[in-house]
């Protein structure tokens, strides 16, 4: 996805996590994340915070970040995560990047303690179910060096295909874009790594992807379980829109309690605490509101986020579209067709926009009639 600010295009991070369903503290590594994009609050840190909380509950005490650009931003975000979920997060700061490999050498004295025991790596453009518990179990039964999550898709020819054994679960070996069919499994993005595989990973810009699991897998210490439930990529804004549709489906099955209810609401909608929902509003499906934020009286919404601090004014209508954080959408306002507003965004009364994406700090007071960007 294409920041929305400059001096983002290059960003990235990644989280290292440690837990204690070895006698352990395993860690995990997010990659590909432009930490000033306007999906930071979802896509980024409530998304970060739905992992961690599922890690904690296998166990982790510690995560670290892995940022290449301004971590006090991340920090920011996340530090009342650390007192509510009672997890340390600390960062490890690339001056340049190191790819999705690179960041782990950097870290190394994080994740090498010593004790031996496993670390977790996770993408942080996906968004899945987390079974870390039996990815736990997996990568004791084996005894390999490394686990990765694997997910079966319907278009292989668009991802590298994991070939690999079905009953032990060792990989072969993997074969990049086919283009005939050989098979529909592909990275998912979630590994459990021992510590011996840090000694494999150079300090320098390197694929774990393309480098350092092919080298595993010929040596045969590399096997795969099959992820259940969901799985999306979400880097790009309307495969976003998909993942949290396909995320509050999950919540539904699992945690329906965490989810609005209420006349006003259609559908699966998570609502913050702190937000505020004026009368007469029709919210859902597929909506998520963050703290802080006011929906005034007579408002409609559906598929769409509205990020911290963010206010939509009385009778607009917002569909399929982010609105980022400390944004005001006016009056009667018509936002749709995967409009993205970035931070500190005012959209005037009575104005509409067709899937525009606009840049932080901006007013627009005339309609955006055709997709475009507003600098």
């Amino acid at each position: 996805m294409k920041p929305l600010c400059d001096a983002a295009a290059d960003a990235f991070f990644s989280l290292l996590v440690n837990s204690s369903s070895f006698s352990c503290s395993p860690r995990l590594l997010l990659t590909q994340f432009p930490p000033r994009c306007p999906l930071l609050c979802w896509a980024g840190c409530l998304r970060l915070r739905f992992k961690i909380e599922a890690l904690k509950e296998v166990g982790v005490t510690e995560v670290v970040l892995a940022i290449n650009y301004q971590p006090e931003v991340m920090l920011n975000f996340l530090k009342d995560f650390e007192s509510k979920l009672g997890i340390k997060i600390t960062c490890s700061q690339e001056t340049e990047p190191l790819g999705t490999a690179g960041p782990l050498a950097l870290a190394r004295d994080k994740l090498a303690d010593g004790s031996g025991d496993p670390f977790f790596v996770l993408n942080s453009d996906v968004i899945s179910e987390y079974p870390f518990a039996e990815l736990i179990q997996f990568h004791k039964s084996h005894g390999g060096e490394a686990t990765i999550m694997v997910t079966k898709v319907d278009e292989p020819s668009k991802y590298g295909v994991v070939m690999m054994e079905e009953e032990t679960g060792k990989v072969e070996r993997f074969v990049e874009k086919p283009k005939v069919f050989v098979g529909n499994k592909i990275n998912a993005g979630i590994y459990l790594l021992n510590p011996s595989v840090l000694d494999r990973i150079e300090l320098k810009p390197t694929s774990i992807e393309k480098e350092v699991f092919p080298r595993i897998a010929a040596d045969n210490g590399l096997f795969a379980m099959v992820l259940p439930g969901f799985w999306m990529d979400i880097g790009q804004p309307r495969d976003y829109i998909t993942g949290l549709r396909l995320y509050l489906d999950s919540l539904r099955k699992k945690a329906p309690e965490k989810l609005a209810s209420g006349a006003h609401v259609l559908g699966n909608v998570l609502v913050h605490e702190t937000a505020v929902i004026g009368e007469g509003c029709l919210i859902g499906p597929d909506v998520a509101i963050g703290p802080g934020c006011v929906v005034e009286s007579g408002v409609r919404l559906s598929r769409c986020t509205v990020m911290r601090g963010a206010r939509v004014k009385k009778h607009a209508c917002i569909s399929s579209s982010i609105i980022g954080w400390h944004s005001t959408v006016g009056k009667w306002a018509r936002v749709e067709n995967m409009t993205i507003l970035g931070e500190d965004v005012h959209v005037c009364d009575e104005v509409y926009s067709n899937g525009g994406v606009v840049l932080p700090h901006k007013e627009i007071k005339s309609s955006i009639l055709k997709p475009e960007i507003v600098m």
